[in-house]
């Protein structure tokens, strides 16, 4: 069997989520089949007494009953049920466990604070890139708030701070219903700087170029700063929060009091009484260890219960390790879709070799994150034709921009969908709705990237894998390609010949087309178009982390 199903159960101190997916043996990847949230608020009340109140115990445990239905219901192999600071700090913990077992019959397991940030670490890495850096993690949940400095191969710290939404509230901001002064706003500062200040000392000892935020009340402000800005992003996934934004949020939700906090601008009304103390966490942490900007992170301690169960084989986690999140995605997409993989990788490959030999001859400066999401392109230009193959270019638009990709902000996936809708028929035009929605280096850059992918598309108009190499040169008319080919490639020397004019009003210079025959002795077929592009000289190939343009 190569499908398996899982279902992890997260019962935090205030929500309690389940997540059922579908893990493929072949790649060690995982399809989300159900993903559900309650609020229980399993905490509320419980920190000033160390005790879970009766009321609260009971919305958990049918919750939990309910979530072990559905989850059972989906036939999955294995259901992992954990619980986090509500449960641990508890002194009637053991009524709970004992509630629960005998509703549904499992057991649920009490994980510690560093634990719990082990299993947010590898949740949040699943679904994010770290683009070759060291990252600083955040998660702040209803009791605690775990802290991780790690990078893609492991981590380095492992705090857990009891610092959360429901403590920081009962302690500080009552119901969480009035508006907060400066001065109460100020004393929780305080007293979260005094909290973590062990932690960051050692966060600035072990350093961090990025920093990922992950919880509902990261998501949540993620999306109260999008509607402050004005912007609609399609997902919030990695989504860029400024330190500046957060202030000016967080000056919005404390002049309101609840009523009218509930109706802020992408707040959700469930959290309004919490989300004051939330947004202190953050705002206050970042402060504390010099960042001024985090990104938004929609993975946490569920999705790292389904990693920590996919890599209990010794092959998986080298896999997970090795493999970015956003390769898997990339090709877990393409899989799904039925792609045809060959063709696929003949036009990653040809993507590739243009952008590198025209980087050397000095015809753009895109750098190494242009490539990736060049490469990626090449990977998922053809998904539309699981839909159809007819006007499959735009079917391949529509699925990319509304997949679940993982490691890929709202953008780069936006920038992806577009590549995919111009690797043939109509060039990018300002009449495009979706073209013109991007900022104008985005539109640059899907001009040039969609010109390679249609040129490496007419190179294998075939989908046989005729061409095995090309190679770019200067010559006095503009840039000559030689098509390395042992067998007869008419239609790709047509195909290739059909976005001349495209190359040239995107790069500015003309380009000649040869094909070399290896199996006739050196003999070649040519077709040239006579016009002259501009010079540029010959460089090292030593590409740039990011674009200046």
């Amino acid at each position: 069997m190569t499908v398996t199903k899982f279902g992890a159960i997260d019962v935090g101190t205030n929500s309690i989520r389940l997540l059922v997916v579908a893990i493929d043996a072949r790649d060690h990847s995982f399809t989300v089949i159900h993903d559900i949230k309650e609020t229980a608020r399993l905490g509320e009340g419980e920190f000033l007494h160390n005790r879970i109140t009766p009321e609260a115990m009971d919305r958990a445990v049918t919750v939990i009953s309910h979530f072990v239905e559905v989850a059972r219901g989906y036939e999955v192999g294995e259901i992992r049920v954990v619980a986090t600071s509500a449960v641990r700090e508890a002194d009637n913990q053991q009524e709970f466990l004992d509630c629960v077992r005998e509703s549904c019959g499992l057991e649920v397991e009490v994980i510690s604070g560093k634990e719990e940030a082990r299993l947010i670490y590898l949740g949040v890495l699943a679904g994010a890139t770290l683009q070759g850096k060291q990252a600083l993690f955040i998660d702040v949940g209803g009791g605690s708030t775990e802290l991780v400095i790690g990078d893609r191969q492991q981590y380095y710290l492992l705090e857990s701070l009891k610092l959360g939404t429901i403590r920081l509230t009962n302690r500080f901001l009552g119901d969480g219903r009035a508006a907060v002064s400066r001065k109460k706003y100020a004393q929780l500062q305080e007293y979260i700087r005094g909290v973590a200040v062990h932690a960051a000392r050692k966060i600035h000892n072990l350093g961090f170029e990025l920093v990922l935020c992950s919880s509902g009340t990261a998501i949540n402000l993620g999306e109260m700063v999008a509607a402050m800005l004005g912007e609609k992003p399609t997902s919030i996934r990695q989504y860029p929060v400024r330190l500046d934004d957060i202030t000016r949020v967080r000056e919005m939700l404390c002049k309101a009091p609840y009523d009218e906090r509930r109706k802020l601008p992408g707040i959700k009304p469930e959290r309004a009484d919490i989300m004051v103390a939330g947004v202190a966490v953050i705002e206050t942490i970042l402060e504390q260890v010099g960042a001024q900007q985090m990104h938004v992170a929609d993975y946490a301690l569920r999705e790292g219960l389904v990693v920590d169960h996919i890599i209990r084989d010794e092959q998986a986690r080298e896999h997970f390790t090795a493999v970015s999140p956003r390769k898997r995605s990339v090709l877990q997409l393409a899989r799904s879709c039925g792609y045809e993989a060959e063709h696929a990788e003949q036009i990653r490959h040809l993507c590739l070799s243009l952008f590198d030999q025209l980087w050397e001859l000095g015809l753009h400066r895109m750098n190494r994150h242009d490539r990736e999401l060049l490469e990626y392109g090449a990977y998922l230009h053809d998904v539309g034709f699981f839909i159809s193959h007819t006007n499959h270019h735009q079917h391949a638009y529509y699925l990319i921009r509304h997949s679940e990709l993982l490691g890929f902000n709202d953008r780069e996936q936006a920038i992806l969908a577009n590549l995919a809708l111009y690797h043939r028929k109509s060039t990018p035009k300002k009449k495009h709705a979706g073209f013109m929605a991007l900022d104008s280096q985005a539109r640059s850059l899907v001009e040039k990237l969609s010109c390679l992918l249609r040129i490496a598309e007419g190179l294998d108009r075939s989908h046989l894998s005729l061409v095995r190499n090309i190679t770019l040169e200067r010559d006095d008319n503009g840039v000559k390609m030689t098509i390395d080919s042992a067998s007869d490639c008419q239609l790709e020397l047509w195909g290739v010949e059909s976005q001349l004019g495209v190359f040239r009003s995107v790069f500015g210079a003309a380009m000649s087309v040869s094909v070399h025959h290896e199996a006739d002795s050196g003999a070649s077929d040519s077709r040239t178009e006579d016009v002259t592009g501009r010079e540029a000289d010959k460089v090292s190939l030593t590409l740039p982390e990011r674009s200046s343009e």
